[in-house]
This record gives structure tokens, sequence and C-alpha cells, in this order.
């Protein structure tokens, strides 16, 4: 569960880039259709793992909450990816 959740958090957060990516300028804006229906399935992805992982987790509220927030942060994605790599070493000890 754990897993599957780190590789959409990575492909969400790197989807949130390609969106600023476009906003800024870097991109074509003729892939907004594109990048944004990509991002928007993965954030909803993310919101429910995330809700569901904490759930099965028992995690505390606070930090259901800092992933929520991680969702809509820029280059949050790799903080929730350190957290998310020792809840599994914790898991496998």
């Amino acid at each position: 569960m754990l897993k599957f959740f780190r590789a959409v958090s990575v492909l969400e957060g790197c989807s949130y880039l390609a969106i600023l990516s476009v906003t800024l300028g870097f991109v074509s804006r003729d892939f907004v259709s594109i990048l944004g229906m990509t991002h928007g399935v993965l954030f909803m992805l993310y919101l429910m793992l995330s809700l569901s992982a904490s759930h099965k987790q028992q995690w505390s509220v606070i930090t259901l909450l800092l992933l929520f927030l991680a969702s809509v942060v820029p280059f949050a994605f790799i903080p929730v990816e350190i957290f998310l790599s020792r809840q599994l070493a914790k898991q496998k000890v």
C-alpha cells in the first residue's frame, strides 16, 4: 500500500511541476489539457491514498493534514517521499 502511495506521490508532484512549467512558459500551452487531466487524476488518487494510508497506518490527523498540504506545495513531494520511505523501513523491521 505504501509503495503504491509513494509512486503516486512522486508522479503527482512531478505532474504539478509540469503544470507550473506551463504557467511559467517553459512548456507549450498546447499540453495544458493533457497535463491538466493527468494531474487531476493523480491529485484525486493521491488524496484518496493518503486518507487510506493514514487510516491503515494509524497516523495522526496532523500527519494527514500535512500530507494534504504537501499536495498543493511545489516540491513538497520530496519530504513526503522521505517520510514514506522511513515508514516503509519501519514496517520491514
